[in-house]
């Protein structure tokens, strides 16, 4: 029997703003979505933990035994600059800027997105697609809303009417926003612009002779509106009703607000049972931002190459930091917080490690039935992380008193323990088994000595920056250099 029939989940659900017991639409069998990243820059650390937020949670539903379809798309078109619909297309700004075709700035960026997530252990999902691959999806619903008279077409462009389809549904419900109260704080603007409304919404925009991303479509040359993609991509892949819906807190509104809006105008029905946002990571107590400086990207993490951060940490201590907050409250990344993060994490690997030397007893003094249900009683309530960890290490505990032989466990027990460690580090947090990692030791050696001859090389010769980048690129593949008097040794 899969585990998922002994286990009772409940998921806070955003809509309702209450925890709910998980009841999928087919049994056995879960659609998830997750609106994944815009790739016009470098994936920045808040957008890491809104992704491993739904990575464990992937996880937590693979290791209960469900068929789970994860859907994570990439926006490559159609995101505004501020999110507003008079706004320049995000990709196609940095293409300009930058004098490169808009495919090759996807490009660039997603295969940086995909390394930074690699670096961090997170499982791929089942599907990711992408907007520019769906624009004939994204062309029939625009068809369809105007068909049910959501929308109107004025100048090249077609709107959402918000006005209209509030008159008999409930534009709002999910942030809670009321649109008389919307539409009496909005400036008035008339003669600048081609809505109705000031809330109406973009579907397809009009693409103007200097825009470079544009599509043949009903209503003239344009591209598609935001919101529409993960409307489009969503209901392909997952059906018209399905489970999940994720994303980060700041895509309440209008980004999911809007997709409930289209997909009720266009089947009559809400789109997903269950809608979940993971909350915001800060920087020493304010919010991250690039423009004032307090910004740290994921590489400066385990290069260590950051003013805020007193060494390099692994990407395994920086999952393990983030998982020890819940994934709805805000998180504050400090140098001393990650560096508790790793004391914790050591001494939960180190129990790990001791695992296999136990020996079992005839007698167990622990009920260590109790303790593993207590793991699921904490992932079952909203993924609650902190808990879990906090139950991993009363496991740690039982190992280190087996080891001083002041508690024992039999054979069947000792096995439970083991694998309950084993499935929730590993599996369920997803930190990665470095341990039981396959590698050639003796290669390794000779190719890192390689390395460090050619460093030692640059360096004689004044070439810093070479010497620099094969330490950090060295650093992020987990291969640490520390140089001495008696020359440059390495740890993996």
């Amino acid at each position: 029997m899969q585990l998922y029939k002994n286990q009772q989940l409940k998921i806070y659900n955003s809509l309702s703003g209450e925890k709910e017991v998980f009841k999928p639409v087919h049994e056995g069998n879960i659609g998830m979505y997750v609106c994944g990243p815009t790739v016009y820059s470098n994936v920045h650390l808040g957008n890491v933990r809104t992704f491993m937020s739904f990575d464990m949670i992937f996880r937590y539903f693979l290791h209960l035994e469900y068929k789970v379809r994860y859907v994570r798309n990439i926006t490559d078109v159609g995101h505004i600059v501020d999110d507003v619909d008079d706004g320049e297309d995000k990709i196609a700004k940095k293409a300009r800027v930058e004098q490169l075709e808009p495919m090759e700035i996807v490009q660039r960026y997603t295969v940086d997105f995909h390394d930074v997530l690699n670096q961090f252990n997170f499982l791929p999902p089942s599907i990711e697609p992408t907007a520019t691959g769906h624009i004939i999806e994204q062309i029939e619903i625009v068809n369809q809303i105007i068909k049910k008279g959501f929308a109107y077409e004025r100048n090249g462009s077609v709107y959402f009417d918000v006005v209209k389809f509030n008159e008999n549904n409930h534009y709002g419900k999910l942030s809670g926003r009321n649109i008389d109260e919307m539409l009496a704080n909005t400036r008035d603007t008339d003669g600048q612009s081609d809505k109705k409304n000031p809330q109406d919404f973009a579907l397809w925009k009009k693409a103007e002779p200097e825009h470079i991303m544009r599509w043949p479509s009903p209503w003239g040359i344009g591209f598609p509106g935001w919101h529409l993609e993960c409307t489009a991509m969503s209901t392909k892949y997952l059906g018209e009703t399905f489970d999940i819906h994720g994303g980060g807190m700041d895509l309440k509104f209008p980004h999911h607000e809007c997709e409930i809006a289209q997909n009720e105008a266009c089947t009559g029905h809400s789109p997903v049972n269950y809608w979940m946002h993971a909350n915001m990571l800060n920087l020493n107590g304010k919010k991250m931002s690039k423009s004032t400086g307090n910004n740290l990207l994921p590489g400066e993490i385990y290069s260590g190459g950051s003013p805020f951060l007193s060494k390099a940490f692994s990407p395994n201590v920086a999952r393990f930091f983030m998982m020890q907050a819940h994934y709805r409250s805000i998180l504050d990344f400090t140098n001393d917080g990650i560096l508790a993060a790793e004391k914790g994490f050591n001494r939960l690997m180190e129990g790990i490690d001791i695992l296999k030397e136990l020996q079992p007893n005839s007698t167990s003094s622990i009920e260590i039935a109790s303790w593993k249900q207590s793991c699921y009683e904490a992932m079952n309530d909203d993924f609650n992380t902190p808990i879990l960890i906090a139950n991993l290490f009363e496991g740690i505990k039982f190992v280190n008193l087996i080891k001083d032989e002041k508690e024992t466990l039999t054979a069947s027990d000792l096995k439970i323990l083991t694998e309950t460690l084993h499935s929730f580090t590993f599996d369920v947090i997803g930190i990665k088994d470095e341990k039981n990692t396959a590698v050639n030791s003796d290669k390794l050696d000779g190719v890192v000595e390689m390395l460090i001859g050619m460093r030692n090389e640059a360096r004689a010769n004044k070439n810093f920056a070479l010497s620099d980048q094969i330490r950090d690129q060295l650093l992020a593949l987990g291969i640490q250099l520390k140089d001495g008097k008696d020359g440059t040794t390495f740890t993996v």
